[in-house]
């Protein structure tokens, strides 16, 4: 078998890319294909014409945060005033819910992000005479809202030609098309160096339109200056950005805000007017997201334990476990035992959950097939909101597991790797190749690849609680160290394991680095 040098990784990482007809920023697709977009616009032009309010409506996610902090940002670039209002995820629930509906008294309402399953709210802005514009990506439901204008790929008659966009691309999208209807001098790329971080972190997939979009994005990114963005730079103290900064660094802390108290609070760090005033939001972001890393960890210990591992859906809940961190619980739980994952937290008999599922799976289509239980759910392919009473968990998770017998798509993650690593052509060359084709993510994923009978020449145990391995190595005479995240334990004179390659930059310093993913 042909190991992977730099010229193969070269070879299979070009492949992936050279039929992608978006390759170009100049190439990617129009607003004009977007169902109902030219409503909106017109209504838009309409709206500032007669000066009415305008209210933008955003959800508590980074791709909500990121939504608003666009059309804010916008609106702010073409001098016209406007309310917006982030959902308290414990307070008003998920989106254009009817306690937001009740802050709102005339105008215009235009959702980011979400509004695409907000039916009751729709109803009570009609009797309000109050005009609504949605803009979402989430699967279309059976009950439709009643809106003016509904811009989402996923309408069954929308006709823009990459239906895979999260909600703040959509946005970017909607204030192209105004732009372009006003006619007025805006540079759309300007808000890339933040929507390519709502992509990333909404786990789009990383191919086709996704890909050229956050490639330029990252490259906006790098020398942005936004406030809230130098300060995070400052932080990461880098020279190359990557997929894996946002998804691992930036994303988490965005999410905390929301997750634990008010997503408002990481809306004010991304519309930051100062350095001074971004450093304060951030070090707060940085203080919650710290707690919500306690709080995941402790529900994560109790509910491997619930784990029934025979189950090919995971389902388990608690009455104690935090709200805000539970969906994070869902995909460690689906990346440890590979398989979909459903956690809930349960107050006053009612269960709300999260799920998370890998890229083979559509949870909208296995959730759908036991619905009948459920108060209400909604979200996309790998990841789902759900409510029900707690009387009825026991029978939801046995109907899950009774129906993913039906499901024809894999059920388990695949680790695919690249092939047999070559690891004495492990150089800065080669990882300046895996860098050359960021970013990564779903459905391109960062390459990753097999050693086998690697020779233990050492082991030691690191990290402050003392639960990392580094172990060195040695494959046909060479030489190298390996990192084991999680684990103390192992037994053996050699090793066969899956790895990724990472950059590893110390004090000015950069070296290779060897993170091993899963012992074989």
């Amino acid at each position: 078998m042909q190991k992977i040098t730099s010229e193969l990784l070269s070879a299979l990482l070009e492949e992936r890319h050279k039929n992608n007809p978006y390759a170009k920023l100049a190439n990617i697709p129009k607003p004009d294909s977007f169902k109902d977009i030219k409503i909106a616009t017109k209504r838009v032009k309409e709206a500032i014409r007669k000066k009415e309010t305008i209210t933008i409506v955003g959800d508590y996610d980074v791709d909500g945060i990121v939504s608003t902090t666009i059309m804010v940002d916008f609106f702010k670039t073409i001098s016209y005033p406007i309310k917006y209002i982030i959902p308290n995820r414990f307070k008003h629930g998920y989106g254009l819910s009817p306690k937001i509906v009740d802050q709102i008294e005339e105008g215009l309402v235009i959702t980011v992000d979400n509004g695409i399953s907000a039916y009751e709210a729709s109803l009570l802005l009609k009797e309000k005479n109050i005009d609504l514009i949605i803009t979402d990506h989430h699967t279309v439901g059976d009950k439709i809202p009643l809106a003016l204008a509904i811009i989402n790929t996923k309408q069954k008659d929308c006709n823009f030609p990459f239906k895979d966009i999260c909600g703040a691309q959509i946005a970017w999208y909607f204030c192209a098309a105004i732009k372009k209807e006003l006619d007025l001098n805006v540079d759309m790329s300007s808000f890339m160096d933040i929507l390519c971080i709502a992509i990333i972190a909404d786990i789009m997939p990383m191919n086709s339109l996704n890909y050229t979009m956050v490639k330029f994005g990252l490259q906006k990114f790098k020398n942005s200056k936004r406030p809230a963005l130098l300060q995070l730079k400052q932080s990461l103290n880098k020279t190359v950005y990557t997929s894996d900064d946002v998804g691992f660094f930036i994303a988490p802390k965005l999410n905390s805000a929301g997750r634990l108290e008010d997503a408002s609070i990481a809306l004010e760090f991304l519309l930051s007017p100062d350095t001074f005033s971004a450093q304060n939001n951030l070090d707060y972001l940085n203080e919650l997201n710290n707690q919500r890393k306690v709080l995941q960890n402790e529900i994560n210990n109790q509910a491997v334990r619930q784990v029934n591992k025979n189950d090919k859906v995971i389902v388990v809940w608690s009455e104690n476990w935090h709200e805000g961190v539970i969906g994070i619980v869902a995909s460690k739980l689906c990346h440890a035992f590979k398989r979909p994952a459903f956690v809930f937290s349960i107050t006053n008999g009612i269960a709300k959950g999260s799920a998370r599922a890998n890229s083979e799976i559509n949870l909208h289509t296995l959730i759908s097939t036991t619905s009948d239980l459920l108060l209400g759910f909604g979200g996309h392919k790998n990841a789902a909101g759900m409510a029900l009473k707690e009387e009825n968990l026991e029978e939801f998770r046995k109907n899950l597991n009774l129906n993913i017998n039906n499901y024809n798509e894999e059920l388990y993650i695949n680790t695919k790797t690249l092939g047999e690593l070559d690891v004495s052509s492990v150089s800065m060359d080669f990882l300046n190749v895996i860098e050359r084709y960021e970013p990564y993510g779903q459905d391109n994923l960062k390459p990753i690849f097999t050693v086998s009978n690697a020779n233990i020449i050492k082991k030691e145990i690191f990290g402050k609680d003392k639960s990392h391995l580094k172990l060195y190595l040695e494959s046909f005479g060479f030489y190298y160290e390996a990192i084991l995240f999680g684990e103390t334990k192992l037994e053996g004179k050699s090793v066969s394991f899956i790895v990724s390659l990472n950059k590893n930059e110390f004090r000015g310093r950069c070296n290779t680095q060897f993170l091993i993913q899963e012992i074989l």
